[in-house]
């Protein structure tokens, strides 16, 4: 069956590399202060989700963290879950030079659980539906 309202393959590759665009997206999911599934993202930018797209999504998502730590913000990859635990892919965990564990259980949990808070903490406070204290 084809979509015909499904972006052509060079739309894809264009939205899929769109980096200020889906850290901007990104920075909106941290300030509300949740995660999202890989199928969840990929439907905001418009797309079904496949592997394929998924893949693509985390060469991006990997520039995103690259030039979130060039500017001294928290990483936001880490708000980019599976669907089955709400745990990063294999891929966020690979590259990690402090973590060590499985990429499952209840470890795995609460150090993504660390990382999340710090996220959330620092986009929460420079939300500008932020209410002064």
């Amino acid at each position: 069956m084809i979509d015909e309202y499904a972006p052509d393959a060079m739309d894809v590759a264009t939205i899929l590399a769109d980096v200020p665009h889906i850290e901007r997206l990104l920075q909106g999911i941290a300030m509300e202060g949740h995660d999202t599934s890989y199928s969840e993202f990929l439907l905001m930018l418009g797309l079904r989700f496949s592997r394929p797209k998924m893949r693509a999504l985390c060469k991006t998502l990997d520039e995103v963290d690259r030039r979130a730590k060039a500017a001294g913000q928290p990483e936001l990859a880490v708000l980019v879950v599976r669907e089955s635990d709400r745990l990063p892919g294999q891929g966020w965990w690979t590259g990690r030079r402090d973590y060590q564990g499985a990429w499952t259980g209840p470890a795995a949990r609460a150090f993504l659980n660390s990382i999340q808070a710090e996220t959330f903490a620092y986009w929460r406070a420079r939300s500008p539906k932020r209410k002064p204290a």
